[in-house]
């Protein structure tokens, strides 16, 4: 069975800098992942961001290059979207637990990451969330990571130097 109840949703926030997310897909359930990509673009767009777009080949390797990004890259914020669909061995666990565990320990490290990926029983499961304009996991995602970044915005000072320091910004006196 296919839930349509409403759920409560905050109102997007507002920026006054402009902000730039990554969209990480692993497009393994082609249609699927379209459906979530036009969810997740029209709301980063809906508060005046920009966004640019990878593909990886399964949802194990979203982490991996969202903490790739995180490391070379300058985005804001990151989408993680993809599906995975209940087969007939455990591989569905492993995939769902370690790809939602990931993002979680990314997140706890400072990305600020929506997760969309699809954990689910069936297509039509798949298909009823990720509808844009149905229950809209892609563009719940990517609010995720909107949020996240305002209160990294809010309530983020100034990196100063801090820990060891190479020894060429050591000065010695």
């Amino acid at each position: 069975m296919v839930s349509n109840e409403h759920q409560q949703t905050l109102s997007p926030p507002k920026f006054d800098k402009q902000l730039n997310l990554l969209i990480v897909v692993a497009p393994y359930y082609k249609d699927i992942a379209e459906q979530m990509i036009v969810g997740a673009t029209a709301e980063i767009e809906s508060v005046g961001g920009t966004w640019d777009l990878v593909e990886v080949p399964g949802a194990l390797e979203v982490p991996t290059a969202i903490a790739i990004a995180q490391r070379l890259a300058q985005f804001d914020g990151y989408v993680a979207l993809g599906c995975v669909i209940r087969g007939e061995t455990t591989h569905y666990e492993t995939v769902c637990n370690d790809s939602s565990r990931a993002l979680q320990l990314l997140g706890l490290q400072g990305a600020c990451i929506g997760n969309g990926i699809l954990t689910v029983e069936n297509h039509t499961q798949a298909k009823v969330r990720a509808q844009a304009d149905g229950q809209n996991k892609g563009g719940g995602a990517a609010a995720a990571a909107l949020h996240l970044i305002a209160l990294t915005r809010r309530w983020g000072k100034p990196k100063g130097k801090f820990g060891f320091l190479p020894t060429e910004e050591i000065k010695i006196v």
